[in-house]
């Protein structure tokens, strides 16, 4: 069964297997203590620092593990925050940081500090001049991702590492997803990464702060690495991990597979829009990791989508709301302004045969078509099919009701009523009552989906239809649209 899911955890690396296994017998002894047992776990450790700090870029003494990546985030936000507390208390982050970030800086903001998102355009990038702007006396850590997790977008860490360095602030870099792939570029001040994402085992992460970072750790503290993560080290998994990432980087097969993982990607960018009506593809389509494609799918539950996947034998994640428990879509696809509803996150392991793509290029038609028909979309896929609209929303005139914007006397318009359903509903029965109403006409759309807040718009975009705005209604919220052709 292909799985396509290495952006949530990497298949485990053969090198990483086979060094776990022989450090079991090595490494079980507490590396602190002077006997023999104690030494040797020491030397295993001490060698995966130096592996693991080659890979990153920095001296083995600027390393330590930590237990998850999660915990070396939260440990390397803390302990830079606490450290610059006299400058300031503000933290800079972008809008599609990873969740562990945001979880940081809601601790942060909790306890007294400060904090500004920095935007990002449709593609997930940010500006290295909005960072330049944003930047100020009271600045106290700038967090900016390599790469993102979700739609694969490199940033311009390099430049924003410049801009930082000329203005004292150290940065803080998750590199999670592109460690993988090489060394991150310029003078970040701290990074993390975690190593179920290059084929490591879990439970095993990095927190690398360069010398001349002011950095206080936060929390009980004991004599193991450095402070900065207390507990006795998990030493057969480290060596694993430190393994598995030298082997990444050990010869020039990893570029060679790099560039032909992109191939396969780029087939799946211009496939997927051609096989399947009403596609978006999302992310930076050159600045982008190797081995990561997101699209979404126009009138699509994204869960039902990978259900149908699943049994078609393929494992992938997706952003939408409706595989999430919290019923409200990505914070990483709401910054950008993109559709969330069928959403599908591709991410190609190493390794990944060329057939499997095609299989999947094969499939994903009929998934998506399987999904639409239980929907109730028309057999196009679009929403000129008119004639089923009256089955599907109840339209009335929307004079006067919740959500019309005031102003000049406007075309007929209708009123759709979703309150109560889940996307991608809302979406659907607006696309099959938009040529209900007269070019210039409205369509209110009522509904108490968060997504809708998101995918309406975004929707619009797709469509060239004109997206008026939001107003409160009883329920929910009121979403107008004004027909354009």
């Amino acid at each position: 069964m292909p799985y396509f899911d290495t952006a949530s955890a990497a298949p485990l690396h053969p090198v990483a297997r086979e060094a776990l296994l022989a450090s079991l017998d090595e490494g079980w002894a507490d590396p602190a203590r002077l006997y023999r047992e104690g030494r040797r776990g020491r030397l295993l450790l001490d060698a995966a620092r130096e592996a693991a700090a080659e890979a990153v870029g920095c001296r083995p003494d600027e390393l330590v593990f930590t237990p998850s990546g999660t915990q070396a985030v939260h440990a390397g936000v803390s302990g830079a925050l606490a450290a610059r507390r006299r400058v300031g208390r503000r933290l800079l982050h972008s809008a599609v940081e990873h969740s562990s970030v945001l979880h940081a800086a809601e601790v942060h903001e909790a306890a007294g500090g400060s904090r500004a998102e920095l935007a990002v355009d449709r593609t997930g990038r940010v500006a290295a001049g909005d960072v330049a702007a944003a930047l100020g006396p009271d600045t106290a850590l700038v967090c900016l991702q390599s790469a993102n997790h979700e739609v694969g977008t490199e940033q311009p860490v390099e430049e924003v590492a410049a801009l930082c360095q000329e203005a004292g602030v150290p940065l803080l870099v998750d590199a999670a997803q592109s460690l993988p792939w090489g060394p991150v570029p310029g003078a970040w001040s701290l990074l993390t990464a975690s190593a179920h994402k290059w084929g490591g085992p879990p439970g095993v992460g990095l927190l690398a702060v360069r010398k001349g970072t002011r950095f206080a750790p936060q929390g009980p503290r004991d004599e193991r690495e450095s402070g900065r993560s207390p507990g006795f080290e998990n030493i057969p998994a480290v060596v694993a991990a430190a393994a598995s990432l030298r082997a990444l980087r050990a010869g020039p097969e990893t570029a060679d597979e790099a560039a032909r993982l992109r191939r396969l990607v780029d087939r799946i960018r211009t496939r997927v829009p051609e096989l399947v009506p009403d596609v978006e593809v999302v992310g930076d389509p050159v600045h982008r990791l190797p081995h990561l494609v997101t699209f979404s799918c126009l009138y699509v539950d994204g869960e039902a989508l990978l259900h149908e996947l699943d049994r078609a034998g393929f494992s992938v994640s997706s952003g939408s709301s409706c595989t999430s428990s919290t019923l409200t879509p990505s914070h990483v696809l709401r910054a950008m302004g993109v559709l969330s509803e069928g959403n599908v996150r591709v991410s190609l392991p190493y390794g990944t045969d060329e057939a499997n793509v095609e299989r999947f290029l094969e499939v994903l038609p009929q998934a998506v078509r399987s999904v639409r028909e239980r929907l109730g979309v028309p057999a196009a896929g679009r929403e000129t099919a008119a004639a089923t609209a009256g089955g599907a929303a109840e339209a009335a005139p929307a004079d006067g009701e919740p959500g019309e914007p005031a102003g000049a006397a406007e075309p007929a318009g209708l009123v759709v009523d979703s309150l109560g359903k889940r996307c991608p509903l809302p979406v659907i029965e607006l696309a099959k009552a938009i040529h209900e109403v007269p070019v210039g006409g409205t369509v209110t759309v009522l509904s108490d989906d968060e997504a809708a807040r998101q995918d309406i718009p975004a929707w619009c975009t797709m469509r060239d239809q004109e997206y008026v705005g939001e107003r409160p209604a009883e329920r929910g919220a009121a979403y107008v649209v004004r027909r354009r052709a």
